[in-house]
Parts: C-alpha cells; structure tokens; sequence
C-alpha cells in the first residue's frame, strides 16, 4: 500500500512542475488533463501527508518517554495513545482512497421510473418516486430536468425519464437501480387490505459523445404531436421525438420540450446513456465470477427495497437496514440508506482489496 502511496506522490509532484511549464500552460486541452489528474490524486496526497506527519509526532512523543521527567513521560504517554489512534484512522481512510473508482461516479444521471406490476397504484407509486428523486436533487443543490413522462388520469406515473446534473449524482444515486415495492392500502380499496406494488428504477450516467459510438444512420426519427394535460404547443405541433435504435430496438421519446430540436437533443442523451449501458452490462457479464455486491446481480428485476405504509417503514433488502421514517424518506430525505449501501460497497472492495 504504501508503495502505490509513495508512487502517487510522486507523480502528483512531477504533474505539479508541469502544469507551471510554459508549453503546457499554452496547451489547454494538456493542461487541463493533468489538472484534472492532479484533482483525483490530491485527496490521496493530502492524507498521505498528515499520516506521515503524524507518523513523525508518534517517533518524537517516544522520545519524551526515554528522555523526559516523570511528568513529561505521563504527558507523552497521553499523547502516544491518541497518536497512534490516529494513525489507526488515517491507514483505513487511506485504503479507502485508494480503492478503485468508478469512472461514471462525477457524472450526471439519467433516471428512469417505471410502473411495474399493480396497475394505477403502481403508477401512483411511480408518482411518488419521481418526487422523492426529485426532492432529494433539491436537498443536494443539483439540477433537474424532465425528459419524457406519461401520466395517468388521477396523478400517476407510468414511466418518467429525468435528467439530473450535480457533482457526484451518479455515485449518490446508482444503487437505486433496481425494484422497488410498496405495501399500503389504496385509496379505492373499500375493504381497508392492503396491496403490493412495484415500480423499477434504472440510473444511467450521461455519456460524452466520446464514449459512445452512435451510427445516425443507424437511428430512425419520428415526429409527432405532444400528447399531455394542456399547453400552448400540445396536439399543435409535431414537437415530440421519438427516436428508433434500429440494431438494438431501443426506443427513446422526448416531448417536454416545446422545440422539436431540443426534443431531439434530449432524446439523443437518453439513448446515449441507455447504449452505454447496455454496453457495460456486456462487459460486467464477461466479468469471470460475476460477483453480487449490494446492488444484486444487476438485474433490474430484483426487489431492492420495500416501502410498507402501513408500518412507516423502509427497508433496504441488501444491506439489511430498516428505518421508520417512511413520511421523510419519500420527502427525498434518503440519506441515510444511501451511505449505507455506499459503505458496504466500499467494505466488500476493502476486503477484495
């Protein structure tokens, strides 16, 4: 470990020289590489130094022990114990560190919701969703934009695409994927029993055009009339996209947007996002072993979390966390199970690592 410590120092310090070097500071797309390199190495570099510090206060309070007065030893023993505490802390938040990244984990997200089985009380739960997501962006200062959603006649979601922009979505939000359940009493059931729905939830990264390799010609465009509850451009214009991958069969639509073209260009991320991760989809099967970590095996169709109304209580079925404070959760107040499954992530690549 400390090796590779030493070894990103060092590189950190030759990037530091070169980001002042005339050439590269006249060469933006360079510079701009190895600041963002730097960026990634420096929290590393940063605690490696206080551990190597603190290192040092450890061999010198030892000193005090051989040398000093009796009081100067108390004193010095005093200070060894939390010393060595804290070299204990900074080792295991060095190992965190240096355990592998996820290169999507900065980028932006592409959330998807979809009624599952239930019919309008899955949809009425796909309502529900789309709003705590969409809290929980605002409880995070980060931007959102809806995409596409098809809506029922009482204030349901059949299916909801969202864009969401903020540092660090999508390593906040990718283990939503997955299916959700809820377990409540519908508002038209006369006899009081209570139903089980669910409503599956997929979190893409938004991909760079450099990521993806999109054949246009591969891609059929339709236009067509915006459908929905009013509007000056609906059933007016043909506004709405939909966009047809022909080698795959994915089929993406936009109709937010009053514009045809920034339907078109909303649009075209989905599909980008979706593609992407079909494919590393592929390349996570390849994967020899194909371990199931806390997000399942990935399939979208495995139950990852239970929403019971009746109780007041969520419950993560992957780590085995159960909270009752159903009412703030669906207020986007999610927290809490996020860093959870964030660190059990990090534990299981611990123990790998």
């Amino acid at each position: 470990m400390f090796d590779k410590l030493d070894f990103i120092t060092e590189k950190y310090d030759e990037l530091a020289e070169k980001v002042s070097e005339p050439a590269v500071i006249n060469n933006q797309p360079v510079w701009q590489k190895y600041i963002k390199e730097m960026g990634e190495m420096e929290p590393i570099v940063k605690k490696y130094k206080e551990y190597k510090k603190t290192k040092t206060e450890l061999a010198e309070a030892k000193e005090f022990l051989e040398i000093g007065d009796d009081e100067m030893r108390e004193l010095a023993k005093m200070e060894i114990g939390e010393l060595e505490e804290q070299i204990r802390t900074d080792e295991e938040e060095l190992k965190v560190l240096l355990l592998p990244k996820d290169p999507n984990d900065e980028k932006n997200v592409i959330l998807e919701i979809r009624a599952g089985t239930g019919g309008e009380e899955a949809a009425l739960f796909g309502a529900d969703l789309l709003r705590m997501y969409t809290r929980y962006a605002e409880r995070k200062r980060w931007k959102t934009e809806l995409i596409d959603m098809n809506e029922t006649g009482i204030g349901g979601v059949k299916e909801a695409v969202m864009l969401i922009k903020g540092k660090g979505a999508y390593s906040r939000l990718k283990f939503e994927s997955g299916a959700h359940r809820v377990q409540r009493v519908p508002e038209t059931e006369s006899s009081g029993r209570v139903h089980t729905s669910a409503a599956t939830v997929a979190v893409l990264p938004e991909v760079d055009d450099v990521e993806i390799d999109l054949d246009p010609n591969d891609v059929r465009v339709d236009v067509y009339r915006a459908s929905g509850n009013g509007g000056q451009c609906v059933n007016t214009t043909d506004s709405a996209v939909r966009l047809t991958h022909e080698p795959t069969g994915l089929v993406v639509t936009c109709q937010d947007e009053k514009s045809q073209i920034k339907n078109k260009e909303k649009a075209f991320k989905v599909l980008k996002a979706r593609l992407y991760d079909l494919e590393m989809q592929k390349q996570a099967d390849e994967i020899a072993g194909q371990r199931k970590s806390q997000v399942g095996t990935g399939d979208r169709s495995e139950r990852i979390r239970t929403y019971n109304f009746p109780q007041g209580r969520v419950s993560d079925h992957r780590i085995g966390l159960t909270i009752y404070k159903l009412d703030q959760f669906l207020d986007g107040d999610i927290d809490e199970v996020v860093d959870g499954l964030i660190t059990d992530d990090q534990a299981r690549k611990m123990q790998a690592f």
